[in-house]
């Protein structure tokens, strides 16, 4: 699918917010309610859209850390990293998990309430059962810019 400018300025405002009606969508997008509705349909059967969700504010729910580990795994044929990443997968813990192509093997992004949870966790799933050899540790000190929306 092609997108055009009419496209991309539905998916900027629904990036902004998922749960705009489309009436007010239509209206921020220079359509009316019938053709905006149609192309949102088309942008979601495409895959473009791929869903909605609620962005919850980590710190309200008690989980004040997000912790990014550096991962270097056991091996690096397909077995170990198929096992590496259905175990990743498996774990709420891991919001964000890469296979990286640099210096190592994966990147996560980890989110728990404090050190202590920090520290349980790693020693208990970042280990070589999950095909992880080493791992490093990294601290933001600030969150400067988080966004999920894509620049179109």
């Amino acid at each position: 699918m092609i997108l055009d400018e009419i496209d991309k300025r539905i998916l900027c405002e629904l990036q902004q917010n998922g749960r705009l009606q489309n009436i007010e969508l239509a209206k921020r997008v220079g359509l009316s309610p019938s053709p905006c509705l149609r192309r949102v349909r088309l942008l979601e059967d495409a895959g473009i859209i791929s869903r909605y969700v609620a962005v919850v504010d980590q710190a309200k729910v008690g989980l004040q850390l997000s912790m990014f580990a550096r991962v270097w795994l056991t091996a690096q044929d397909a077995e170990t990293i198929d096992h590496f990443i259905a175990a990743m997968r498996r774990l709420p813990e891991i919001v964000e998990c890469y296979i990286m192509l640099g210096e190592s093997d994966a990147l996560l992004r980890v989110v728990v309430a404090d050190l202590d949870d920090y520290r349980r966790f790693q020693s208990t799933h970042l280990t070589r059962k999950n095909g992880i050899q080493n791992v490093k540790t990294d601290v933001p000190s600030q969150t400067v810019k988080q966004t999920f929306a894509l620049p179109l």
